[in-house]
């Protein structure tokens, strides 16, 4: 699949809400962006804290404002996923992707992943409440994302820059990885930015990229437009028994 390089013009925003929250603990902080995955691992100074009122910061992760930079619609344009495709979100909180994945495939299953036992909680009512008996959530841990069985798609939105050992935490999350199965990374550009963490706590796409190929991976596609993060998507290398040939993909080919 050609790499794509779309450029826009996009319109600077302020909004005080969260990106696709993690698979972990969070920070204390009035900063939803706070609420990143594996930060007790992490080389971050600041405390921790769980999230008892998951009502309460749904309203923060979900704030619809959010749309503006997170492009959620672009995305899932990107992915063109089938509607039997099997999806698995790690870090997935409240929802936001996950729900709007289920949304998609709706003769599939999508997994939502997440630490915080309140925020599978959350997510499992929400599931209940919208009708999306396609959509699960699952407690994971800091580890192992825990997925039940084989998807066609891992989708870690904000979440890879606070995963540790993340070499080895790749190369074995490809047995989760359906034949012809996708990686997708999205998340924050190592600079200063209106959301988002300070940019020491980031990495820059080329980081990814070098330590997605020493776990067996090979970059397939980049999407240029979202205007604070990366957006790349990854199969298992030539060579690697899991890998296949693109036409066996579970996706229809992005225009």
């Amino acid at each position: 699949m050609k790499q794509r390089t779309i450029v826009r013009s996009l319109v600077g925003i302020f909004i005080a809400t969260i990106a696709t929250a993690g698979c972990s603990q969070t920070h204390h902080s009035d900063d939803p962006h706070a609420h990143t995955p594996h930060d007790d691992h992490a080389s971050h100074e600041r405390p921790t804290h769980r999230f008892d009122d998951a009502e309460a910061w749904a309203q923060k992760f979900e704030n619809p404002d959010r749309d503006a930079w997170q492009q959620p619609a672009h995305v899932l344009e990107v992915l063109d996923l089938v509607p039997d495709a099997k999806v698995a979100d790690i870090g997935g909180a409240t929802g936001y992707f996950p729900v709007r994945f289920a949304r998609a495939v709706p003769k599939g299953m999508v997994y939502s992943l997440d630490v915080e036992p309140n925020m599978v909680e959350y997510l499992r009512g929400r599931a209940a409440r919208e009708g999306l008996s396609n959509l699960r959530g699952v407690v994971c841990a800091q580890d192992d994302p825990k997925i039940p069985e084989p998807v066609d798609v891992i989708f870690i939105c904000n979440t890879y820059h606070h995963i540790t050992d993340r070499v080895a935490y790749f190369a074995r999350l490809k047995k989760s990885l359906r034949p012809g199965g996708r990686l997708v990374i999205v998340d924050f550009y190592k600079k200063k930015l209106p959301v988002g963490p300070p940019p020491r706590h980031k990495l820059t796409a080329s980081n990814v990229q070098e330590e997605l190929k020493a776990a067996g991976y090979a970059l397939v596609e980049s999407d240029s437009v979202l205007p604070y993060q990366y957006f790349m998507i990854f199969t298992p290398a030539n060579g690697d028994p899991t890998a296949t040939a693109d036409s066996t993909w579970r996706c229809r080919e992005s225009k």
